[in-house]
């Protein structure tokens, strides 16, 4: 081969992954930031990426997602947030609240697109629904607002039971919206609530012998990322004490809890994905409305009501948009 030649060849096999490297970091960034572990959801971030693919976006090959994870550890959100604003990302996906709070406090600059569980006005994360104004939209669930259903629920579950337990995180930012709506919704049925907070799976332990002792006839688990990353000690406890238990998400009754009634998570993802996306190709959160998913979900596990020695209504049945047998 001719000298020519040889540095012609040794050129270009040296441009060809700085090339690539430059287009990679050409790629715009997506950051990830979430309160739950990332081994609990896959299936949630299965549905965000189909969201990107519905927008024309795929991962490694024109935008880059950058994944941080808080394991239900709400303290490290403001950290993690931190490293997103510095590895300068393009948009910056939020779930839940606290996640969208860290990443709030972090920029007034990068979009950042959440989901919330709670109404996302009173928690100042945007001015109006219709209009969010700043670097933030996303969609609420208003996950706080089915606690009412839930109580109802639980309420044709076991009639006859004049005491209803809750269980919350006390970390959590949605507690207190979560106390006021099941205090309303229990009142109006003539109910006595038992709150509980826990923090620890000791305190989780402790709750449940608890608020069975005090004669709690069934339970609302609050949705937290806490909560879910506890779901078999949950779900083990309540066959333990033969309680009867409702949670937010879908996935718990499908493995063993009871009953769950909850927005689909799957859908949200996918629709902030797509939020995401216009963002990428333009769009300013300000003129992005907050969007309200309006499909809420009653799933029934029969397998767990036969180890309560539960029969279960035929209304709560006829309601089931989902029964397990």
């Amino acid at each position: 081969m001719r000298r020519r030649e040889f540095i012609t060849v040794l050129g270009s096999a040296t441009a060809w992954p700085l090339a690539a490297r430059a287009q990679q970091l050409a790629m715009p960034l997506v950051g990830f930031l979430n309160q739950e572990s990332g081994d609990l959801i896959p299936h949630l971030v299965a549905a965000f990426k189909k969201g990107l693919s519905e927008s024309g976006f795929a991962e490694n090959r024109n935008v880059a997602v950058e994944y941080r994870w808080a394991d239900a550890n709400y303290n490290r959100l403001p950290q993690l947030a931190a490293e997103l604003v510095n590895l300068k990302a393009t948009v910056i996906a939020a779930a839940y609240l606290p996640a969208a709070r860290a990443a709030q406090a972090a920029t007034s600059t990068i979009p950042i697109v959440f989901i919330s569980g709670v109404d996302p006005v009173a928690a100042g994360l945007v001015t109006s629904l219709r209009k969010p104004g700043g670097n933030l939209t996303g969609l609420s669930n208003f996950n706080t607002r089915l606690t009412a259903k839930r109580i109802e629920l639980l309420h044709q579950v076991v009639p006859r039971s004049r005491t209803i337990a809750v269980l919350v995180n006390p970390n959590s930012p949605a507690t207190e919206t979560i106390d006021a709506e099941a205090q309303a919704a229990a009142q109006a049925l003539g109910l006595r609530l038992d709150i509980h907070s826990a923090g620890t799976e000791a305190d989780i332990d402790g709750a449940f012998a608890t608020m069975v002792k005090s004669g709690a006839g069934a339970l609302i688990v609050a949705g937290d990322a806490y909560f879910n990353a506890r779901r078999a000690q949950l779900t083990s406890l309540a066959t333990r004490y033969r309680l009867p238990v409702i949670y937010d998400r879908k996935e718990i009754a499908m493995a063993d809890g009871l009953m769950s009634y909850g927005i689909n998570n799957s859908d949200v993802y996918r629709q902030a994905a797509i939020y995401t996306g216009q963002i990428l190709k333009g769009a300013k959160p300000a003129d992005l409305p907050v969007q309200q998913p309006t499909k809420v979900e009653l799933i029934v596990n029969l397998k767990v009501a036969g180890l309560l020695g539960l029969d279960l209504p035929t209304s709560v049945l006829l309601s089931a948009d989902e029964v397990i047998e």
